[in-house]
């Protein structure tokens, strides 16, 4: 739980700082303002602290305003800011008070120290936004990639299946079979774009592929994994065979069938169980059609494989895929608690 909100700090005080970039431009009159008043609630802040204690730092509140000021408004107004500091300091918190005069070689010392920190301050931090900046717009860019390419790519299917519907019309049902399976694609396509390109969680792949039944007909058990693209459309293929062999031949065919969906998780394994009961009485197929194929060879790519038993109460395939490194940070348990490694 603390890792969470950890996580939502650090991205509520990311978009702050980038709302705040945004309405500050670098060395405008906006930033120049903002430095006046970081400077004003710097000496405001000094004056308090020295009526609590008149042996503190003149200068200790000035260094966090000149670094807040470069790392918003740029090195014109963290200048500003290092320049008022030192005066106000020499005039206002250093003897003799309310007059430029230093008697003392330490105070003189402070304050050439102070100009050369808030020049080290002021470097790193604007080097730091601009480095920032160019991260925004490098990730903006990237989105509008993502979305250029999904966009096309979905006009592409588009063709695609226009260009299938046209030739294979006089075959409505490998027509309608190829169609669906290219339909199962897209729809998990939306779910990697919609996770910026990240992958899609093995549970929204079900309830997409499963979406008439999952209500009540398919339940649905164990951790959610987020699934790399390439395993996610492999895994939506597999799921979306299975569910159109049962909803043709097994327990999806009936009223009163229903399907056991879970998944497990052992170290860099994915174990995936689909369990039909209460359908009608099934049987090995004779020969093998592009769904049996499929699901018996698809999942050699990522190191794993397809165990299918054909019992009477109905059919049984256990799944096996093993997860590339760090999958098991974006793992959800059925509390709906992040699970920070691979677990049962």
């Amino acid at each position: 739980m603390q890792g969470i909100d950890g996580a939502k700090l650090t991205a509520a005080i990311d978009a702050a700082l980038s709302r705040l970039r945004g309405y500050i431009p670098p060395n405008s009159l906006r930033s120049y303002l903002f430095g006046l008043i970081c400077a004003a609630a710097a000496g405001l802040f000094e004056f308090w602290l020295k009526r609590l204690d008149q042996d503190a730092s003149p200068l200790i509140a000035y260094y966090p305003a000149v670094a807040f000021t470069a790392l918003l408004g740029g090195i014109g107004p963290a200048i500003l800011v290092t320049v008022i500091g030192g005066m106000t300091a020499a005039w206002a918190f250093m003897p003799l008070a309310y007059s430029f005069a230093l008697d003392r070689y330490g105070d003189k010392v402070t304050l050439v120290t102070f100009a050369f920190v808030s020049m080290l301050l002021t470097l790193g931090a604007d080097h730091f936004r601009r480095l920032a900046k160019r991260l925004e717009d490098e990730e903006q860019l990237r989105q509008l990639a993502v979305q250029e390419l999904a966009h096309r790519l979905k006009n592409k299917i588009a063709t695609i299946q226009a260009i299938i519907s046209v030739q294979l019309r006089d075959q409505p049902q490998v027509r309608d079979d190829i169609l669906s399976r290219l339909a199962a694609l897209t729809a998990t396509d939306h779910l990697v774009e919609e996770a910026n390109g990240r992958g899609a969680f093995v549970h929204d792949i079900a309830k997409t592929e499963l979406g008439p039944y999952v209500a009540s007909r398919v339940v649905i058990q164990g951790p959610d994994v987020l699934l790399p693209p390439k395993y996610a459309l492999t895994f939506a293929l597999l799921l979306h065979e299975l569910a159109t062999n049962s909803a043709k031949y097994g327990s999806l065919s009936v009223p009163n069938g229903i399907v056991l969906l879970n998944f497990r998780t052992t170290e860099a394994l994915l174990e995936i169980g689909w369990q039909e009961k209460d359908g009608p009485l099934v049987s090995a197929p004779k020969r093998q059609g592009f769904g049996l194929r499929l699901l018996s060879r698809a999942l050699a790519q990522f190191g794993g494989g397809t165990d299918m038993l054909f019992e009477p109460s109905g059919l049984v395939c256990k799944m096996t895929i093993h997860l590339p490194a760090g999958t098991g940070s974006h793992m959800v348990g059925d509390d709906g608690k992040p699970i920070t490694a691979a677990a049962t």
